[in-house]
């Protein structure tokens, strides 16, 4: 019977990660970087500008270490508005980069054997969830006057989605995990109003919080960024390890700080040293 103390939480963090556009979420993954993690990125959203910069400015040397691929469908101006050219192929790009991190001359073998130096990065789930609503549009039989049924696609796409979820968070995903989300305000039935994370449609966003056992939002309080903690009425939030950790963290360090409690910092492989005989 296996005991509770080699349970896997203490090797792998997985993360759900809220906070308004433009709160800082992105760029503060450079501390991570700093402490030695190796980040894989899933770029949906196309703003790794400050991330890079900030980079090349506290760590440089580590820059190698951070690998993105950015995913998004292309589209073009049509009469009703932007369509996609061509088939929709991000959401299934990204299933693809999930099983097996390989593209073009890239190959960085399966995410879930990366091990705990490396943490897989989706930014954000907001474009995520925009990628699988658009695949699965693009599939759904429509009748003869070209109409389909809506709620087949976002409830395809929200089942598609939380499937995902469900196997990032899971314990044969063996890297640690950050999902960047944006929050949304939604009623709930009582008539009050709290923050989730924004989903396909309004079903989905109550349940996503449900797959991480660690979730934290970033705020601004009295005009300066914080990562926040603690609960509060209008967001219900968790860490595992509640009594070690602050009620806030800075951006600047925050994420690595709040790594640093839950497990063991990444291993610094040793150098390779060669021996030179002397005659």
């Amino acid at each position: 019977m296996p005991s509770l103390a080699d349970h896997h939480s203490n090797v792998f963090v997985k993360l759900l990660l809220l906070g308004d556009s433009k709160s800082g979420k992105t760029g503060s993954l450079v501390s991570l970087v700093a402490a030695g993690y190796k980040l894989r990125i899933l770029d949906m959203d196309n703003l790794l500008d400050i991330l890079k910069y900030k980079i090349l400015e506290i760590c440089p040397d580590k820059i190698a270490n951070v690998e993105y691929r950015s995913l998004r469908d292309k589209t073009k101006a049509g009469p009703s508005g932007a369509v996609i050219v061509g088939k929709p192929t991000a959401w299934i790009n990204v299933v693809k980069m999930l099983d097996r991190w390989q593209y073009d001359e890239t190959d960085y073998g399966i995410p879930s054997d990366w091990g705990p130096d490396c943490i897989l990065v989706i930014d954000s789930l907001s474009r995520l969830c925009d990628a699988a609503y658009d695949f699965h549009e693009a599939i759904i039989p429509t009748g003869r006057s070209g109409d389909y049924d809506g709620r087949a696609v976002y409830k395809n796409a929200q089942d598609d989605v939380e499937k995902i979820l469900g196997f990032i968070t899971s314990k044969y995903f063996e890297t640690n995990v950050i999902v960047i989300a944006h929050g949304i305000y939604q009623e709930r039935d009582d008539g009050t109003k709290k923050i989730f994370p924004q989903g396909v449609g309004s079903a989905l966003s109550p349940k996503i919080p449900q797959y991480f056992p660690n979730y934290i939002r970033y705020t601004n309080v009295n005009n300066k960024r914080t990562i926040q903690l603690e609960s509060s009425s209008m967001i219900d939030l968790c860490t595992t390890r509640p009594n070690e950790m602050p009620k806030s963290l800075p951006i600047e360090t925050g994420l690595a700080d709040f790594f640093a409690v839950l497990r063991d910092p990444p291993v610094k492989k040793p150098t390779s040293v060669t021996l030179v005989r002397k005659l």
